[in-house]
């Protein structure tokens, strides 16, 4: 464990190490690798998605950060091991909140939450400066750096956890390093409602000049989490 993760005073049994592959975040993004050619891309919160990576593989330029990279490679591919192990024994129980068209079955979908940890602890350990580590709200970035953020079950998601005042410091923070737009799925939260602040939010995105459109796409496994929010910063 880093020094800084225990200046952080960060457990990583707090840490919840799963992520998606790129074929995942290709669907509920709506994205291509043409539209992303020459673009410097940001995946904000990432965990343990291979978007990165399979991103890399096809030559586009994507970093990533997650409060997950302040720890080291062997922890987190131990801890998604037993974090996938997790979900599947518990998703096992609750089949029927879950639309299974995307995925087969539960042994499909272990299949690729084993594809993406792989992919991306491999990956973390040939580009380690392609992988930060960060802390939320605050993001250690230049202002503009990146053309495009993409956001994947982290905002809207848990507003049990995260309050109105941590998305507007989350979002202040992605549109302070992003040039041309964000795109942030889901628009529900873990029970699968519209996350009740959403408007709250659009309006105040709209009040500072930015516009903004929800985006419903054909990728749905927790039930009505099928659409994001697109914020167009130019």
């Amino acid at each position: 464990m880093s020094n800084l993760a225990n200046n952080t005073k960060l457990d990583i049994d707090r840490i919840i190490f799963i992520g998606r592959t790129f074929e995942e975040y290709v669907n509920m993004f709506d994205l291509s690798i043409a539209n992303l050619k020459n673009k410097k891309v940001l995946d904000c919160p990432a965990g343990a998605c291979s978007f990165s990576a399979t991103a890399r593989e096809n030559g586009l330029d994507v970093e990533a950060c997650d409060i997950a990279y302040y720890f080291n490679n062997v922890e987190l591919y131990n801890k998604g091991k037993e974090d996938i192990k997790h979900m599947i024994n518990k998703m096992e129980k609750s089949k029927s909140n879950y639309n299974w068209t995307f995925f087969n079955d539960t042994d499909d979908l272990k299949d690729y939450r084993i594809e993406a940890l792989d992919t991306c602890v491999k990956d973390m350990k040939m580009y380690q400066e392609k992988y930060h580590a960060v802390e939320l709200p605050q993001l250690p970035f230049s202002d503009n750096e990146f053309d495009i953020l993409l956001s994947a079950h982290f905002l809207f998601l848990y507003s049990e956890a995260f309050d109105f005042n941590f998305h507007i410091q989350t979002l202040e923070e992605m549109l302070r390093v992003t040039k041309e737009e964000i795109r942030i799925f889901p628009l529900v939260n873990i029970e699968g409602d519209r996350y009740e602040e959403l408007d709250k939010i659009i309006h105040t995105l709209n009040e500072r000049g930015y516009t903004t459109e929800e985006v419903q796409v054909n990728y749905e496994f927790q039930s009505n989490a099928n659409s994001f929010l697109k914020i167009n910063i130019k």
